[in-house]
């Protein structure tokens, strides 16, 4: 049975991203993200991206090229006044996941590290929440 590429590993294959460096790789698209949506609906140079986040240009091109390519919808604009913006909705629709979807979050923002941002600090309690929401002491 063929098994989807991994993009995290030992770094033994070609193409895979080391876990130690799978971790800054996505704190640093968390906080990219971050500001994007805090400065939308208006662009973003790179050049305030890369210093925001701490990277160079070059870095938040590629950043962004992930981004993009996982379906994230950045819009980039050339020349002056251009830069990058996040083109999603101010407020996002209510959602439902399942408990694999919840727990695959979940792991996710733990690995991110809950307290980079309140917004992961957030979502990571809403979504421990919903996941606990069905147990009581009797279930553990």
């Amino acid at each position: 049975m063929p098994t989807s590429p991994r993009l995290v590993g030992s770094g033994r294959h070609a193409g895979m991203t080391q876990l130690h460096q799978a971790v800054p790789l996505v704190e640093r698209q968390h906080a990219l993200i971050e500001e994007m949506r805090a400065r939308a609906p208006r662009f973003v140079a790179g050049r305030v991206l890369a210093e925001r986040t701490g990277t160079t240009v070059r870095t938040i091109e590629r950043d962004v090229t992930r981004l993009r390519a996982a379906g994230i919808p950045v819009e980039v604009k050339r020349g002056t006044g251009g830069g990058y913006r996040l083109a999603m909705l101010a407020r996002v629709p209510p959602l439902a996941f399942s408990p694999g979807e919840v727990a695959a979050l979940v792991a996710s923002l733990v690995a991110l590290g809950p307290y980079t941002s309140a917004t992961a600090r957030s979502a990571l309690e809403k979504l421990v929440t919903a996941f606990s929401a069905g147990t009581s002491d009797g279930d553990h």
